[in-house]
Parts: C-alpha cells; structure tokens; sequence
C-alpha cells in the first residue's frame, strides 16, 4: 500500500514542501512507499518553489477513501483536511500548530507537534542522521519551506531550530538567504491572476471566536499597494465567500513582510469591534494598520476576541 501524505487546504509552501520532504524519506530511507498529494493549488511562491528544485506538481486529490493510508502533515484541524478525514487510515501527523481537535483515528498514532515555526524543521529532527541522505532537491524543498513560514526569520514563531537549519541548508547548497528569500516573496506577491475569491482563500484557516466562524486570510507581500488597491471589491467579495463557506465572517490581513505590520481590511462593524478588542487599535477608517502583526499562528489568532 502507498502511504499519502498531504498538508491542509490551499496549499502554502509548506504544505506543497513537506509532503513531498516526508514521501522522499518514507519511500527512501524508511522503505514505506509513499507519494504527496496536495488539497488544492499551490500558491505562487510554493509554485515558483517546486519550478526552482525540479519537483514535480503532486496531484491535487479532493477527499480520501477509508482504504488509504495517509499521514498528515502542517496541520491537524479538520476544517483543512478531505471530507472523509475520519474515514481514512490516518496512520501520523507531524504539525506545528496548535491542536484542534476533531481528528479520529483507528488506532494508535505517530504523533510530533512541536513549537517551531516550520513543519520540515521538525521533520528534519525526525530523520536523525538519515537527514544527511537528502538530496539537494529535498534540501531546497526544506530551506523554502522554513524561509516562507518565517517570513525569512522575520516571523516571531522562528525559532533557533529553524534559523540554524536554514543556514546549514543554504550553505550546503551554495544559496544565498536573502537574495533567494526575495526571489520567493516576490513570487508570493504577484496575484495579478487571481479573483478576489480566490485571494480571499489563498491562505486562510477556519477558527471560531466568540460564537463566530471566521474565515482567517493572510495575504503575505513585498507589494502591499497591490492587493489593497482592490480593497473595495475584496470587500465586496467577503459577503459572497462567507456565504459559500458556511462562515460568519472572511477576516482579511495584508502582511507588509519589508515592514513588519498587517493591514486589516474593516468591512464593517463586526471587525471593526474585532479590530479593536483584539488590538487595542482605534480603528477610523475601512482599513487598520497593525504595527508588528505578520503571524497568524502566533499573533493574530491568539488575540482575537469578539
């Protein structure tokens, strides 16, 4: 039986990376086949990410059977998983998020979740010296993936496992940090293809505050101007994606990576009142700058309160 291995729904770096990083290491160092499989697009930097290491697209799958066998990987909440989740031979998870709930199993599990800001930094603590196996195609999966999720060290949620990975990583394969970081962002922020709805969903997580489910959004860019000159119709497209969504509300934060803060898009009265509660902002207008806010994980979903 081929174990899958996948990550959440719209697919980040990190979850376009570590399925592929732990299928290498079942199927090659383990002896357990395996394949990555992704539970949509990949954004366009985990896009420019898999062009850049020769890494082939994995197949994008929309539900599981209770046949196979799969490991979860940058997530453990139901919400981002296939429909038939619970159905599955869920047979391990390795995240870096805090526990949901909601998962079954049957029976017993591997289980890691660790505080570090990355998944494929946990993975590689997992490999032991199996690690030194990896080809430089892996590697570069993992230095992306670390580097996206944080934000080139920019992140809060880094820790000194990741940083010192990354740089062990880049120096192995002769990759300058910064100049590959920007190539990175610099592809993470050309969205010019895609619709407000789709932006709306590129990265986002599903959480219930105070009785409301929220659609939560993380826009990350170089190019903030770009994505809040179409501020009026992402606004405009909140009510509509809510709907389809079953959520109360669509929460849409615009991290500035260059200068360390989020812009949030106030649509109306309820995150208005969100807005201020959960960061003391004093909010005047359709929009709210959040000076030091670039982390969901550790910033934003924390705080919120309604």
């Amino acid at each position: 039986m081929t174990t899958l291995v996948f990550g959440h729904k719209s697919p980040d770096t990190d979850s376009t990376g570590s399925p592929l990083i732990w299928a290498w290491y079942l199927t090659h160092v383990k002896g357990t086949p395996a394949e990555a499989r992704l539970l949509g697009e990949p954004n366009t930097e985990a896009a420019f990410v898999l062009q850049r290491w020769g890494a082939a697209k994995p197949p994008i799958i929309e539900d599981v059977s209770p046949e196979d066998e799969v490991v979860i990987v940058d997530t453990n909440n139901v919400a981002e998983l296939p429909p038939s989740i619970n159905e599955a031979k869920v047979v391990g998870i390795i995240d870096h998020h805090l526990l949901q709930g909601g998962l079954r199993t049957k029976a017993p599990i591997e289980i890691t979740v660790r505080p570090v800001a990355c998944t494929a930094t946990i993975m590689h603590a997992l490999m032991g010296d199996d690690a030194g196996r990896m080809p430089d195609q892996i590697k570069g999966l993992m230095l992306s993936c670390i580097l996206s999720d944080t934000l080139e060290f920019r992140s809060p949620t880094t820790t000194a496992a990741d940083r010192d990975l990354a740089r062990r990583l880049a120096a192995d394969l002769g990759i300058d940090i910064p100049a590959y970081a920007a190539e990175m962002f610099a592809a993470k922020s050309d969205v010019s293809r895609f619709s407000d709805a789709e932006l709306l969903r590129m990265d986002s997580k599903e959480y219930e505050i105070g009785g409301k489910e929220l659609r939560i959004s993380v826009l990350e860019t170089t190019s903030p101007a770009t994505i809040l000159a179409r501020k009026d119709s992402l606004m405009r497209s909140m009510e509509e994606v809510a709907r389809e969504d079953g959520a109360d509300q669509v929460l849409l934060f615009v991290v500035d990576i260059l200068r360390e803060e989020a812009t949030l898009l106030v649509p109306n009265d309820l995150v208005k009142t969100l807005a201020e509660r959960s960061f003391g902002a004093t909010v005047t207008g359709d929009t709210v700058v959040l000076p030091g806010i670039v982390s969901r994980k550790k910033q934003i979903i924390p705080n919120l309160k309604l």
